[in-house]
């Protein structure tokens, strides 16, 4: 089991004066309505567009995925992820949002079949995002941003009661398929505007303004993900977006909390990985695929990622119970 660097960094969502007590029976009800939906262990993809349900009845082992653009709210449970350096540990009555995409390590720490880690997650669409700080305008609150990891494209915070009630409605309503192609947009556009307005709204609103160094990044991580299997050429991509080598280096690793090269292996192995999964590719041809020109060197960088030779670690997921399946 891969084992979290206990010397870095550690921010958690504690209940505190911004965290009304009256908070906890709404994070009961969300978690009440996701259990009895998901009655077993996975990840599931639900009826509404966007909308994913998880549930964990014991702790896991660290785990490599991309984040997509999100925002999840934990119902129950507690989990810990590290992006490069910074470890991050949330659990009930907090939520985390991903601002861009981004490959991270993550492990449940306290889940049990009793108490199952529990969450509900809906992906943001950048566009949206960038919309609706145009319709708030110079209505919506600029607060402070004193975290040392300001710039990081991951970052978590208080749920509020808002939040709370939106996602609520939001589950619900998988009980009305009817209702659900007119309503579960609005509510979805509901939750990323109560994030806007809440402690987080700041830093979301950093990487959708145009002038700001977040949104530049931002650009960088879209080139990457959709060319990573080309040849790194930083300074292109600094030219794209009109800043200097090192500046994009300083600010891509402050969202990132890794460096371009690093990002981009991250990115090919996980493409690769997927290849052999559900396209059944062998560990060579998936290796070409995604940009590598030695089958040594892939299966040596996946291992050091995955903690196993290419081969082993497919075979070890298609026996995995805890696979996606629809809600």
């Amino acid at each position: 089991m891969h084992t979290l660097d206990q010397s870095t960094p550690v921010s958690e969502a504690q209940p505190n004066c911004m965290t009304p007590h009256y908070c906890a029976p709404a994070c009961l009800e969300l978690a009440n309505l996701v259990s009895a939906r998901v009655t077993q262990e996975g990840v599931y993809e639900t009826d509404i567009p966007g909308l994913d349900l998880f549930r964990v009845d014991t702790p896991t082992p660290c785990m490599s995925t991309v984040y997509e653009p999100s925002l999840c709210v934990i119902a129950q449970g507690r989990k810990v992820v590290q992006l490069g350096d910074r470890e991050i540990v949330y659990g009930a009555l907090s939520y985390i949002v991903s601002s861009v995409d981004l490959p991270v390590n993550g492990q449940v720490v306290d889940a049990s079949p009793d108490n199952p880690f529990l969450a509900v997650k809906i992906n943001i669409d950048p566009a949206e995002v960038a919309e609706l700080v145009l319709q708030l305008g110079e209505t919506a609150p600029r607060g402070p941003i004193d975290c040392p990891y300001s710039a990081c494209g991951l970052y978590v915070a208080q749920v509020d009661l808002g939040i709370l009630d939106a996602m609520t409605r939001l589950v619900r309503l998988l009980d009305s398929p009817t209702d659900v192609r007119i309503l579960a947009p609005l509510i979805q556009r509901e939750i990323i505007y109560r994030a806007l307005v809440g402690e987080m709204g700041a830093r979301m609103r950093e990487f959708v303004s145009a002038d700001s160094q977040s949104h530049r990044i931002s650009r960088v991580i879209s080139v990457l993900k959709d060319r990573f299997a080309e040849p790194l050429r930083v300074r292109e991509l600094a030219e794209d977006v009109n800043m200097s080598e090192s500046t994009l280096y300083h600010s891509f690793k402050q969202v990132t909390r890794m460096s371009p090269v690093q990002f981009q292996k991250k990115l090919r192995l996980h493409e690769a990985r997927r290849l052999m999964l559900s396209e059944g590719l062998e560990a060579a041809t998936a290796s070409y695929r995604v940009g590598y020109e030695s089958p040594s060197h892939f299966s040596r960088e996946y291992s050091r990622m995955f903690g196993a030779s290419p081969r082993a670690d497919v075979i070890k997921l298609r026996g995995e119970t805890r696979i996606h399946v629809p809600a």
